[in-house]
Formats: structure tokens, C-alpha cells, sequence
């Protein structure tokens, strides 16, 4: 019979099979491709020669051979002109440059007609340098006692416009030939160097005829105007590219020199001539911005022409009026640009101007920003002279000699005002309407803080202003409907703005006491009622009660208090703070409220620091407010504060008492944590004696111990040994581990303190081998007796586990 292997045993055998046929195909295609190369041979490849390419290109090659051909003739001619001059007569000379400048002028055009445009233009530049040889030749030779400056600049308005005339008339020609020719492009020489050469005749005119500053400003803004226009109107890259950079140097060179004659212009004359050049230039801009094609170019050339106008019309005011009046006459010049909103004007030319406006008013009120910040800080100086006296006005009580008022500063209040009123008017149906808004409202409140102070009013009246400067914030800030309606960030501001003065105003109110007494009531009253609202509340009703904390000092330094009767005064505030917080229960406003009172209560505390007995009293006042605090659900964490509170009143107490013991300390922690920890463990009965009891006793205990072990009377031992067994067995008979263990260690532990010196005596009455003897028997009897211990032990844990 046949014999079939098991499944697993005929696998291995057919994979080895068919590894052994691989390996057999494997030897016999590589015997296979032996004999295919040995019968038909392949000869190797030849070596492939590398190819040499050029580094560079032939135009390349032929534009340097031109430019250095140019160059050497140019070179050549130069010297031909200033060395070998003298050697020919004056037909001679005239002929060969004549000549040779023709030559060079006229070969472009055969040459323009064959192709060769890359030659034309070597030699075109030739020819145009030559023309500046045969103008300086013609000045040394028949002019030679004209002055040079004034030759220089009709030579080059005579090449400027020959060279242009050339060019495109070179071009013109060229453009008409090449219709039978491959059309190349006419020279690009000629123009660029045209445009170059125009930008130095008005200024050379000016330099030969000696004129004075306003007609070398003229000239460079012509010059200037003529660049704009050659920009804006050519096609050409090149003369754009020269006329642009011509254009924005000698306009701004001209601008700012125009500007510099404004600015220190003598009389109007001189003022009205530096005017018209700032308006001509503020043209040439303007004129610029409403051609150029980029908008945002034209944007920022608008900026510029819009900033030159002020600066020109501004000018005339400066000149005529004082120095105080030079802000606010740029300012209305500026404001005046806005009415171009209202136009037809491009939206690039009508940004930038709008533009140029913000910024003359941003650097208004940056000019009146040292009065507002004097009117604001200065009255905190009251702080260390408070009740030395009223002074005369306004200015009087914010200025001192770390901040005096600002010089020329009296038109401040109108630069802030006008500034108010822009935003507030001309921002009607924008985007960003809510910021103008938040920015005329800031001024305004900066336009009627610093108005007192400017005006020079009395004292009182300045103080009354700015109160009444106060409610009408507060006002503001209740969004009343009488009121236009605000956006939604203005009665925050306001309500920020009203808290700002009223801090300026109680620090300017410590000139004379009768009106420190009368401010800070008026603010608390102010704010008290302001709170009332809902969204003002968490902010108003601090502010409140720090100006009752304020009122309350001051009524006790009236009345010639000590700072630690004061205190007591001052927990007023913690109290009210405490009660209206219950009150609002979970209002935004309550947590402001209890940091406002907990502020208040630990500035209590520290004008009592001085005084002993009453700063016991003040904490356990203050332990009062708190406990009071925590009975509420979502505040019982106070808790833990005011017992704090208690037993610092009561170590401060004791302390004033010269009271040493430490269980005078210890038992007022003890007490309370102990009634604490009942309490907790009636309403949760799985709270463990650890947790409820064990830090009240371990307070007492442990220092009592350690107390006991270095004191020498037995009154103090005899005492905590008797504590110790009633913690003891009570803990034995409520079946608690927490007073059973600290209790029972305890007690030991004095138990031995106590017969620590009989043991002494009893250990040096004894042999030597006594002890080692004892120590023997007893480990004898404890090895006899090992299993009932352990089952002992096993019933003491037991029942202790059972405990609670």
C-alpha cells in the first residue's frame, strides 16, 4: 500500500523541492548569459569628448566691446581737448571737433538702418559726450569772461534739450526706416541723459544770480514739478525712473526749506512768500497722487501733500499770533483738510488727506498731554502736606517744583476740545465710530480737567468744576435717557474716567480739612448711589467704600484720634462690606465688595500695629466679620480665616499680658478646633477622630510635653498627666483612636518624665549585671510566651479597628 505523509510533512518536503529547482534555474541563466557574451562579444564604449560651452554670451561680448570702445574714445577725446588743444589753430580746432561730433551724431542713423542697433548706441554716446567737450571748448575759447556758473546752466538747458530733440528724432527716423528693416528699438541713451542734464539749470540760474533762499527754494520745487510731470506723462522706463528720483529729492529738499522759512519767518512777508512755496509744493503732491496709478502710492503721496498744506497755511497764524496760539492754528488747518470727505475726490487722494489730518491733531494733543498729565498727578503732592492750607487758585494746587504747569500751554483746553469735537462730528456712519467716540469722550474729560487750572481759577472753584466734573461721568456712565444713546465701551470709560478724578480730587481736597470731610462724603454718596446699577456695580462699589475708608481717617484726624481708635472707626467699612455682599448674594458685585472690606479691615489692623490691647481687639473684630461671613453656604471657607483671626486676637491678648505659658496659647487653638471637629463629625459620622480631633489635641499636648520635660515644679507634669488621662479615657469610652492613642502616649510619656530621676538612683544602686540580667529574663519570658501576645495583639487591633 502506498504510504501518504501527514499533511504538515508533505509542506516541508515540496517547499525544499522547489527551493532546490530555484537554485537549479539560477545556475544554469547565468551559465546561459557566459556563453552569450563569449560567442558575440560588445566592443566598449568610446570615451565621449566633453563639450566646451562658452561662459558667456555674444551679446554680452558685444555690448563690452562697445562700452569700452565708447569709453576709450570719450577718454580720447577728453584728452585731445584739454592737452593737444593748443596745437591747432582756431580753424583747426573747430573743424576736427565740429567734425568729429557730427561724424558721431549722424553714424547711428546708417547704422540703426543695417541692424546694428548696440553700435548706434556706443557711438550715440560718443557723439552726446562730445557736445559737452564742444561746450566747454566754445566756453574757453569765446566766452571766456563769462561767469561760469550762469554758462553752466544755459549750457546745460541748450544739451537737455538738444539731447532730447536728438533722441526722438533719432527714434522717429528709425521707427519710419524700420518697416523695411527688423524694427529695433530706437536708442535709449539720449533721453535718460536729457532728463539728467534738465535737472541743473534752474538751480545753476539761481546759484550765478546770487538769489536769496525763497527763490533757490522756488527753484528746486520747479524743478521738482517738472520731474512730477515728465513721471507721470513718459513712457519711457528709464526717464520715469530718473524724473521719479529727481522729483522726490528736490520736493523734499524744497519742502523742508520751504518749511524752515515758514517757521522762522520774520515778518508777513516773509511768511506769506514761505506760505505760497509750502502751497506750491502741497500741489505738485497732490497733483501727483491724483495721477499716479498705485492707489496706495497715491495714498501716501496724498499724506504728504495734505501735511504740507497745513504747514503752509498754519504758517501765517504762527508768525502773527503768540507762541500758545501756533498749535491750535495748524489744528484748524488740519481739521479744514476733512472737508474733502464730503467730495468727489479719488479714494486714494481723499485717504491720504484724511490721513494727514489725524496726524496734525494726534500731534496736538500730544503737544497738550504734559498739562493734562500735571492737572491729574499733580495734586497727589497733598499727600505729605495735607491740611497745611488752601492755596490761592487752581494752578497752585497741582503744580510743584517736580511738576510745574507747561509753558505756552494756554490754549490746551481749546486744542482738546476742537479735537473732541472732530472725532465726535466727523466719524458719523463709519466703521470705527464706537473708537472716535471713546476718544471724544477721553478729551473731553481732559478739556475740563485742565480747564481750572488754566483759567487760574480760585481754588474752590476749581475743586467745585472738577466735582462736578465727576457727576457728570457718573451720569454718563448710567446712560441716562435724556442722554444721546453711547456705544457700548462709553459707560465703562466714563464710569473709569469718574473714578480717576474723584482719586484728583480727594488728593486735592487734603489742602484744608473742611474740605477733605466734605469730598470724600460727597464721593461716597456719589458712588454709593452710582452702584445701584447693575453693570456699574462691581466698580462703583469699591470706589465707595474706599472713599468711606477715606471719610472715616479723616473724621478721627479731625478729631485728634490715635491711629489705633481710628481703626476702630474703619471697621465700619469691612462690616457694611460683609452685610451688602450677603445681600446681593451671587451679583458680580459681591466678590468686589468683600476684597474692598478685607483691604479695609487689614489697613484696621495695621493702624493698631502700635497698640497692643487694641490690636486684639480689631482681630477679634475683624474674626466677628468673618465668622459672620462664613455662616452663608458658598463663603464657608471664611471660616478657617476667622478662627484665625481669634487665635491671633487671643495670642496678641496674652502677649500684652506677659502671659509665658504656652498652654495660655495653645488652648485657645485646642478649644475651637476641638468644638469645630464635634461639629463636623455630627453632621458626617464618617469622619475619622484623626480628622476631627486630632490637630485640637496635638496643639495642646505636644508643646505641654515638651514644656513639662524641661520644667523642674511637678504643677505643670501633674497637670498634663491628669489632661492626658481624661483624653485618655475618653477616647477608651467613645471608643475614638485619636484621644485614645495621643492620649495614652502622652501620659506615658510624662509617666516617665516623672520617674526618669528614680530610675537614675536605681540604676546606679544596681550591679552591672543586673541590667543585662533582666534584659535576659525578660526576653526569655516574652520568647515563652510569644503566641498569646500575638493573639494579644491581634484582639488590641481589632478592637481599635472597631473604633472611630
Amino acid at each position: 500500500m502506498t504510504h501518504f505523509p501527514p499533511p504538515a510533512e508533505e509542506l516541508r518536503l515540496l517547499d525544499t523541492e522547489l527551493r532546490q529547482l530555484d537554485a537549479r534555474r539560477a545556475q544554469l541563466l547565468g551559465r546561459r548569459a557566459w556563453l552569450i557574451q563569449a560567442l558575440y562579444p560588445v566592443p566598449a564604449p568610446r570615451p565621449v569628448a566633453a563639450v566646451r560651452r562658452p561662459e558667456t554670451t555674444a551679446p554680452s561680448v558685444q555690448n563690452v566691446l562697445l562700452i569700452l570702445g565708447g569709453v576709450l574714445l570719450t577718454i580720447a577725446a577728453i584728452a585731445f581737448t584739454l592737452v593737444s588743444w593748443g596745437h591747432l589753430g582756431i580753424t583747426g580746432r573747430s573743424v576736427v571737433l565740429g567734425a568729429v561730433t557730427v561724424a558721431a551724431l549722424g553714424a547711428p542713423v546708417p547704422l540703426l538702418r543695417r541692424g546694428l542697433g548696440a553700435t548706434a548706441e556706443a557711438v550715440a554716446g560718443l557723439g552726446l559726450a562730445l557736445t559737452v567737450l564742444d561746450a566747454y571748448a566754445l566756453y574757453e575759447v569765446a566766452l571766456p569772461d563769462t561767469d561760469g556758473v550762469g554758462y553752466a546752466a544755459v549750457a546745460s538747458a541748450v544739451l537737455a534739450v538738444g539731447w532730447a530733440a536728438y533722441g526722438l528724432t533719432l527714434g522717429a527716423a528709425h521707427s519710419t526706416a524700420g518697416v523695411r528693416a527688423h524694427r529695433p528699438g530706437p536708442l535709449r541713451l539720449p533721453l535718460p541723459l536729457a532728463t539728467a542734464a534738465a535737472q541743473f539749470p534752474l538751480l545753476l540760474w539761481a546759484g550765478a544770480a546770487d538769489a536769496g533762499a525763497h527763490t533757490v527754494t522756488a527753484a528746486l520745487l520747479l524743478t521738482a514739478a517738472f520731474d512730477t510731470a515728465l513721471a507721470l506723462r513718459t513712457p519711457v522706463r528709464s526717464v520715469r525712473v530718473i524724473a521719479t528720483v529727481g522729483a522726490y529729492g528736490w520736493g523734499g529738499w524744497g519742502t523742508f526749506a520751504a518749511g524752515w522759512l515758514s517757521w522762522t519767518a520774520a515778518g508777513p512777508s516773509a511768511v506769506a512768500r514761505a506760505a505760497a512755496l509750502l502751497l506750491f509744493a502741497a500741489a505738485i503732491a497732490l497733483t501727483a497722487a491724483w495721477r499716479v496709478p498705485a492707489p496706495r502710492v497715491g495714498s501716501g503721496i496724498a499724506l504728504a501733500g495734505g501735511l504740507v498744506t497745513v504747514a503752509g497755511i498754519g504758517g501765517v497764524p504762527h508768525s502773527a499770533l503768540p507762541d500758545s496760539w501756533s498749535v491750535p492754528g495748524y489744528l484748524v488747518c488740519a481739521v479744514a483738510l476733512l472737508a474733502v470727505l464730503r467730495t468727489r475726490l479719488p479714494e486714494p487722494l481723499r485717504h491720504g488727506l484724511a490721513q494727514a489730518s489725524a496726524g496734525v491733531q494726534a500731534v496736538a494733543v500730544l503737544w497738550a498731554l504734559p498739562t493734562v498729565l500735571v492737572a491729574l498727578l499733580g495734586p497727589l503732592d497733598w499727600a505729605r502736606r495735607a491740611w497745611t492750607g488752601a492755596p490761592a487758585t487752581a494752578r497752585d494746587a497741582v503744580t510743584t517744583a517736580d511738576l510745574p504747569w507747561p509753558a505756552d500751554s494756554a490754549t490746551a483746553p481749546l486744542v482738546l476740545a476742537l479735537v473732541a469735537a472732530v472725532l465726535a462730528l466727523a466719524t458719523r456712519g463709519t466703521t470705527w465710530r464706537p473708537q472716535a467716540v471713546t476718544g471724544a469722550l477721553t478729551l473731553a474729560w481732559a478739556t475740563a480737567l485742565v480747564l481750572p487750572a488754566t483759567l487760574e481759577l480760585p481754588y474752590a472753584a476749581g475743586m467745585s468744576a472738577q466735582f462736578l466734573l465727576t457727576v457728570a461721568l457718573v451720569a454718563a456712565a448710567q446712560r441716562s435717557p435724556r442722554l444721546p444713546a453711547l456705544p457700548e465701551p462709553a459707560p465703562l470709560l466714563a464710569l473709569g474716567l469718574a473714578l480717576l478724578t474723584s482719586v484728583s480730587l480727594a488728593f486735592l481736597a487734603l489742602a484744608s480739612r473742611p474740605a477733605t470731610l466734605l469730598v470724600s462724603a460727597a464721593l461716597t454718596a456719589l458712588f454709593a448711589a452710582a452702584a445701584a446699577r447693575p453693570r456699574l456695580g462691581p466698580i462703583a462699589a469699591p470706589a465707595s467704600l474706599v472713599h468711606a475708608t477715606a471719610f472715616l481717617c479723616a473724621v478721627g484726624a479731625s478729631l485728634d484720634w490715635q491711629p489705633q481708635r481710628t481703626a476702630l472707626l474703619v471697621l465700619v467699612v469691612p462690616v457694611v462690606a460683609a452685610l451688602l455682599a450677603a445681600r446681593l448674594g451671587a451679583s458680580p458685585t459681591t466678590v468686589s465688595l468683600e476684597v474692598t472690606g478685607a483691604a479695609a479691615a487689614l489697613l484696621a489692623v495695621g493702624l493698631t500695629v502700635t497698640d497692643p490691647p487694641t490690636l486684639a481687639l480689631v482681630l477679634a473684630l475683624c474674626g466677628v466679620i468673618a465668622a459672620g461671613t462664613a455662616v452663608r453656604v458658598d463663603r464657608r471657607p471664611v471660616g478657617y480665616a476667622a478662627t484665625a483671626l481669634f487665635v491671633l486676637a487671643t495670642w496678641v491678648r496674652l502677649a500684652s499680658w506677659n502671659v509665658g505659658s504656652p498652654e495660655a496659647y495653645t488652648l485657645a487653638v485646642t478649644v475651637p478646633a476641638l468644638l469645630v471637629g464635634v461639629l463636623r463629625r455630627r453632621r458626617d459620622t464618617r469622619v475619622s477622630s484623626w480628622t476631627a480631633y486630632g490637630p485640637g489635641l496635638s496643639v495642646t499636648l505636644v508643646p505641654s510635653l515638651l514644656a513639662a520635660w524641661g520644667d523642674a515644679h511637678w504643677t505643670r507634669p501633674l497637670l498634663l498627666g491628669v489632661a492626658a488621662l481624661a483624653v485618655t479615657l475618653t477616647g477608651a469610652r467613645h471608643r475614638l483612636q485619636a484621644p485614645l492613642v495621643l492620649g495614652g502616649t502622652v501620659l506615658v510619656l510624662d509617666a516617665l518624665h516623672e520617674l526618669a530621676p528614680y530610675i537614675a538612683q536605681v540604676a546606679d544602686a544596681l550591679p552591672r549585671w543586673v541590667l543585662p540580667a533582666l534584659a535576659g529574663l525578660l526576653l526569655l519570658a516574652l520568647g515563652a510566651t510569644y503566641e498569646r501576645r500575638i493573639r494579644d495583639a491581634r484582639r488590641v487591633r481589632e478592637v481599635l479597628g472597631r473604633m472611630r
